[in-house]
């Protein structure tokens, strides 16, 4: 294969829809091509990345690198396991690397490089399971909220029946302390079965609502909460519910704050990701709503517990807000993902970026 006929690969064979990194590099390491998975996994655009120096791209510390020039000398492949890999702009990565020689234009030989993330399988195998956990939560909630509100009604009329036919008023107290409960009963099964099944699609863009729901949270804090913005301005308008993304971008930026307090610091930052997987589907274009926080984590204990309902580590809170959260994500076919240490918890909201056009 000649070095620059992988360009033309790419094209002809959509090598760009592949979820592996392909690079061509030449006898020097210098980098021929390169396909889109590829450019997301070191973080470059291809236009920087062709004919720049690998090590410009890759810290010459992984501990793969001398195998690079050994397969190039020894004019064989070689495949290596989950080999940690660090990025020029320190992100670690875990991937299986398959190195093989190829011939190029002159006689020199060149290094087809394939690039498979191994932690990224691994998030997308727990994201699906997530994903159909919170699809079969789904239809439970649904069967109890069925088998509680039916006597729910039962007991609230027979509680007005019976104000009725008492004779004393003040015993009246007791039968609107009985019919209260019941109305905040089912209030509770209501939120507890999330946002309504119907999505009201339109074009939306993120960044209105991510700056709807800012104000509306700097507002309650009356000026003491800090909310930084890290926006990319490239993402598109795409199909959306905004009124239900608002609600559960206010969830988790609400769930910060109670997180970090008046004194902490929440960042909102978006970014597009290409040919991503979330919940199982591949798409073009995928948004990432990250919600972060410096607050003291999230308990180990309770992270995989944390999208049920009723779960909070807030004794002031109903442990519904992250739950509806992740049930509106679900119906936009996204999902969200959370990372927690000491002092940085970060939310992130998944989001296929449907356009009009892929819709009709």
């Amino acid at each position: 294969m000649a070095a620059e006929s992988l360009a033309d690969l790419t094209a002809e064979y959509q090598l760009d829809l592949l979820a592996t990194g392909v690079i061509l590099l030449d006898a020097d390491l210098h980098i021929q091509a390169l396909n889109l998975s590829a450019e997301t996994l070191m973080e470059v655009s291809a236009s920087r990345a062709v004919g720049s120096p690998l090590k410009e791209l890759l810290d010459e510390s992984n501990e793969w690198y001398p195998l690079l020039y050994q397969a190039l000398s020894d004019n064989y492949p070689m495949v290596r396991r989950a080999i940690p890999l660090t990025t020029r702009m320190g992100q670690e990565r875990t991937v299986d690397i398959t190195l093989s020689p190829v011939a190029g234009t002159v006689g020199n030989r060149c290094l087809l490089v394939e690039l498979n993330m191994v932690d990224r399988l691994q998030a997308i195998s727990r994201d699906e399971s997530e994903w159909q956990a919170q699809a079969s939560l789904k239809e439970i909630m649904k069967g109890v909220a069925h088998e509680v509100k039916n006597p729910l009604g039962g007991i609230r009329g027979a509680a007005q029946l019976l104000a009725g036919e008492l004779a004393n008023p003040n015993l009246h107290e007791y039968t609107d302390i009985i019919i209260s409960e019941v109305d905040r009963l089912r209030t509770l099964v209501d939120r507890m079965l999330g946002p309504r099944e119907r999505l009201e699609s339109e074009l939306t863009n993120i960044h209105e609502v991510t700056e709807h729901v800012r104000q509306l949270i700097e507002a309650e804090s009356k000026g003491t909460l800090c909310i930084g913005r890290d926006y990319d301005p490239s993402l598109p308008d795409f199909l959306a519910d905004g009124g239900q993304l608002t609600q559960a971008v206010l969830n988790l930026v609400r769930n910060a704050w109670q997180a970090c307090g008046s004194d902490g610091v929440i960042t909102l930052r978006t970014r597009v990701h290409r040919q991503f997987t979330v919940g199982g589907n591949r798409h073009k274009l995928v948004c990432a709503l990250q919600v972060s926080d410096d607050g003291p984590g999230v308990d180990k204990e309770m992270l995989p517990r944390l999208f049920l309902p009723m779960v909070t580590g807030n004794a002031q809170g109903t442990g519904l807000g992250l739950s509806i959260a992740q049930r509106i994500a679900n119906q936009h076919g996204g999902l969200i993902q959370v990372q927690s240490v000491p002092g940085e918890t970060c939310f992130t909201l998944l989001l296929p970026m449907e356009t009009q056009d892929a819709s009709d």
